[in-house]
């Protein structure tokens, strides 16, 4: 990937299945995820995974990202509109190809992260939408990444491959 994105709207929901909250900035954890998202690790109530204190965090949970060029896709192509957050990932951007960032590390706001998969769609995700978003959404469901180095994202921010 060559060039930079920029984040368009950063949520958190506070606890599994509840609604994502619209943040204007968000503080970044290294190894622990977004202060006051349901997957920070002093939280641990992901709809997915719960880890105990003493276990290693899971790879993969600090952060999502999905492109808001695929959110008006699926608009466009099936017709299905998402509210803003109800794709359940914490930042949405422009103009950045997400699933090349894979195995990358970047730079989002003044975090650094490593993309450590895609974030393909799931049954929760069509439970509380609607039936087909699942289909909609594959291979364009956004990126899982890990929190390398903490700091501050903010709406608007720059983001940026570093490898």
């Amino acid at each position: 990937m060559t060039g930079s994105g920029t984040i368009g709207r950063v949520f958190v929901a506070p606890a599994a299945k509840a609604e994502m909250d619209e943040q204007t900035e968000v503080e970044a954890i290294a190894g622990q995820g977004l202060r006051g998202d349901r997957y920070f690790s002093e939280i641990e109530t992901g709809t997915f995974v719960e880890w105990e204190p003493d276990e290693e965090r899971h790879e993969g949970y600090d952060l999502t990202l999905i492109e808001q060029e695929a959110v008006t896709a699926i608009e466009r192509e099936a017709g299905i509109e998402l509210a803003p957050g109800e794709h359940r990932r914490n930042i949405e951007t422009r103009d950045v190809a997400l699933n090349h960032l894979v195995g990358q590390r970047f730079r989002v706001g003044d975090a650094v992260c490593r993309g450590n998969r895609l974030c393909e769609p799931c049954n929760h995700l069509q439970r509380i939408t609607q039936d087909g978003v699942l289909q909609a959404l594959v291979h364009r469901g956004g990126l899982r990444a890990d929190i390398l180095e903490d700091g501050l994202i903010r709406s608007g921010d720059v983001i940026e491959p570093l490898d």
